[in-house]
């Protein structure tokens, strides 16, 4: 069977077309993305552009062609924080379902960590123990933590690398003022959160996903993306702590001539690498292994399941 899944980020919005069966691994089949980057076409109010609206709607227009050129059985889409959180967010669904035919879910932030930990604990199985997954998104920062399928633990906390940046991070390189401000408000609000993952135990294994995750593990000397899915790829805490600063002293364009870094994401790159530093800091963590599933291949394993 073959299955599509649109999902609509803070930054890009994807068409991820796989052959799936129940009980099998799905298999990439076609991608299809634009960088969108929704977070940057929000007014000062919160609301998502009309600009931002009418590019979406295009898009999801263009993933519905490709998706039937595909010979797609089943076709979801879904939005997740720069949708969710915009006041007019239901307008610009509706916006998009009329022109597209195409009804997008809202996902919560925990549905979005309770999504991404079950694809994580399908790629590498019950031998990894208890899980603690850390996903860092244009908009928010998803944690979950536990030893089945579904976490005992997942929280979301609005610590998106493109959110963190938009709101802390003016410059180009960013005032050192501003970097010092943004790495206090990032551990302050993760410091929050500590106390049910604390409760929930030690981790057998610590896991890092998505785009931000990969880059950094990239800068950190991580294998590049063309030798593999399979490839062991790690994010030591102490290697980027000490990119840090580097990092911060440099301008987007610099950043962007990073192993690993698009010119689209280069910008984000202080944010996201302060985030995961903080993340790994607080929870003890020395490293993070990184896995190539996320929240898309949690959406189409769950609607497998489903299907069941």
């Amino acid at each position: 069977m073959r299955l599509g899944v649109i999902d609509v980020g803070s930054n890009t919005v994807h068409l991820l077309v796989v052959d799936a069966h129940p009980g099998a691994q799905p298999l990439p089949a076609s991608k299809h993305k634009i960088e969108l980057r929704l977070s940057e076409h929000v007014t000062d109010d919160g609301r998502i552009a009309d600009e931002g609206r009418d590019r979406l709607a295009q898009f999801v227009a263009e993933c519905l062609e490709v998706a039937e050129d595909q010979g797609v059985e089943n076709l979801r889409g879904f939005v997740t924080s720069a949708v969710r959180e915009a006041p007019n967010g239901t307008d610009v669904l509706a916006h998009v379902a009329q022109r597209t035919g195409v009804s997008l879910d809202v996902l919560t932030g925990e549905e979005e960590a309770r999504l991404t930990f079950l694809a994580v604990r399908r790629w590498f199985g019950w031998s990894a123990g208890t899980l603690l997954v850390a996903d860092i998104g244009g908009g928010s920062l998803e944690l979950a933590m536990g030893m089945d399928e579904e976490p005992d633990v997942a929280v979301s906390m609005p610590l998106g690398a493109g959110r963190v940046t938009r709101d802390h991070l003016p410059g180009d390189p960013p005032a050192l003022d501003d970097v010092r401000e943004m790495r206090r408000h990032v551990r302050a609000t993760i410091a929050k959160e500590l106390r049910p993952l604390a409760k929930a135990g030690t981790p057998d294994r610590a896991v890092g996903t998505s785009k931000t995750m990969r880059s950094l593990a990239r800068i950190c000397g991580a294998a590049p993306s063309s030798e593999g899915m399979y490839a062991e790829r790690l994010l030591p805490r102490e290697t980027l702590a000490e990119k840090l600063p580097e990092l911060a002293a440099m301008t987007a364009a610099e950043r962007a001539d990073l192993p690993g870094v698009s010119r689209a994401r280069a910008r984000q790159m202080l944010a996201g690498a302060v985030v995961a530093e903080a993340t790994m800091d607080l929870l003890g963590l020395d490293r993070l292994e990184i896995c190539p599933w996320a929240l898309r291949e949690g959406i189409l394993l769950r609607h497998l399941d489903r299907m069941q």
